[in-house]
């Protein structure tokens, strides 16, 4: 969708708060997949594990990290993760939680409709 929307909307990653950190909830499928990280204890380590997360998905649009005071999270609640249309400080779509309360389709109509293709 970023590929296909280029030049019309801007897709961004926001990495909001470590998932499944190994000093807290770690879960089996991390240890199969070996995406062990602990919660970051600092700004410089949430930046390491969020670019480590980037590569690992390979995101191919800009990353942008919520701080530590995790404003980004309260006001989206974007726990566990979620997607969102914003326009003109406006949200127009916010999927249910994810990863198996989304779905791709779902933000392409939302798109549509706001580019003014139904």
């Amino acid at each position: 969708m970023a590929e296909q929307y280029k030049g019309k909307v801007d897709f961004y990653a926001v990495y909001i708060l470590e998932a499944h950190p190994t000093d807290v909830w770690e879960m089996q499928s991390n240890v199969q997949d070996k995406v062990l990280f602990r919660s970051p204890r600092d700004e410089e380590e949430r930046v390491s594990v969020a670019g480590a997360c980037v590569r690992r998905l390979g995101i191919k649009f800009p990353a942008v990290i919520d701080g530590f005071d995790n404003q980004v999270e309260t006001a989206y609640t974007g726990w566990p993760d979620r997607m969102y249309l914003i326009a003109d400080g406006r949200v127009l779509y916010k999927s249910k939680p994810g990863p198996f309360g989304f779905h791709p389709k779902d933000l392409a109509t939302a798109l549509q409709k706001a580019l003014g293709n139904p």
